[in-house]
């Protein structure tokens, strides 16, 4: 069948540490499923090299830290803003600097959104909050100021809301859990959220993140579960909830970021949920299978790759059954060799992707 060109679907932007190595098993990926679909994937990829923590702490003192942590800030927003003007709906991101991520994350009103396990969605306010927010610097200090708002938090709520329902379409969310430390805000979090859960006829549990953990562990589950929470606690938990309750490593997972701002609300960045990894960097090491992962999502909700996603995973299990693995995972082979028996494997299931458009 005749190739099909389509426009650019996926943005690249590349961070230091590993990225560059996870950035070419994106491409390869996205570039394979694309022929297994007929489709012409294009990739814009951004013509910066972003920083990571380690790599800024190498540049100089905190000045030049805060110069080049705003530079990468402000491009990474720019190119965002750029894709979503033309038309892309989703850009794969890997990991940089959180500081240069977070001013981004509150300018374009972002949110994460990780489906843990099929009865608990994690939906994590990026877009306030102790994590975003401004330092001021003075000899032997730094203030930094942070701002939570109604609006956001209307915002958030609202999303998670409609992305549960999404979720869970025969019955919605049976329960909607507020994971913030609202003790610090003088009651102000709690009146917003109570206006707002009247307005979207939901009941709402706003609750400490001591609490939200106490509860998890002494009564764990309720079906269909919905936890909005704020950075200061699902940023560490995150990882936990995986463990816990989705029996996955982070290594092996990806989430979406989805843009609430009105001019880039189609597009979704997507990410691998492990870090830089820059101690793991040129060695050939790191573990591509959140990468894949995504690539594959990417090619099947934004490029019209049905069937890309259980390609991909069929693909994932024939190398874990074979033994070939990164160390991390137990086994004793390259980034290389692991994606190599990845794209080999996709083959045998090529007939259970259906080309775009048939």
């Amino acid at each position: 069948m005749e190739t099909r060109r389509v426009r650019p679907v996926a943005g690249l932007a590349v961070g230091r540490g590993t990225g560059p190595e996870l950035a070419d098993v994106f491409e390869a990926v996205l570039t394979r499923v694309g022929e297994m679909c007929s489709v012409e994937i294009e990739i814009a990829r951004s013509p910066r090299l972003y920083h990571s923590y380690f790599t800024l702490k190498e540049e100089g003192d905190a000045a030049r830290i805060r110069d080049l942590t705003q530079q990468d800030a402000d491009h990474y927003e720019q190119f965002c803003r750029d894709q979503a003007a033309d038309g892309v709906t989703a850009v794969f991101r890997t990991a940089i600097n959180a500081q240069s991520l977070y001013l981004v994350r509150e300018r374009l009103q972002a949110v994460k959104v990780d489906p843990i396990t099929p009865e608990l969605l994690l939906v994590r306010d990026e877009a306030q909050g102790f994590y975003t927010g401004v330092n001021r610097h003075t000899p032997g200090t730094v203030t930094r100021e942070t701002v939570f708002s109604e609006e956001i938090t209307a915002k958030v709520l609202e999303f998670a809301v409609r992305r549960a329902w999404a979720e869970w379409p025969d019955a919605g969310p049976a329960r909607i859990v507020l994971a913030y430390k609202f003790h610090l805000l003088d009651g102000a979090l709690g009146d917003w959220v109570d206006r707002i859960a009247r307005r979207l006829g939901v009941g709402v549990e706003l609750c400490q993140p001591d609490t939200v953990n106490r509860n998890l562990i002494e009564h764990g589950l309720t079906p269909r579960t919905l936890i909005v929470a704020g950075n200061e606690w699902a940023d560490i938990m995150h990882v936990v909830l995986l463990d816990r309750f989705g029996g996955e490593r982070q290594e092996n997972r990806y989430t979406e970021n989805v843009h609430l701002r009105p001019d880039v609300a189609r597009l979704v960045e997507y990410q691998t949920v492990h870090g830089s990894a820059d101690d793991l960097a040129g060695t050939g090491r790191v573990n591509p299978t959140a990468t894949i992962r995504a690539a594959a999502a990417i090619a099947e909700r934004h490029a019209g790759c049905a069937g890309a996603i259980a390609a991909a995973e069929a693909a994932l299990r024939s190398a874990r059954d074979r033994g070939v693995g990164t160390p991390d995972a137990g086994g004793r082979h390259s980034t290389t060799e692991v994606v190599a028996e990845v794209l080999e494997a996709l083959d045998p299931v090529a007939d259970r992707v259906p080309v775009a458009g048939a």
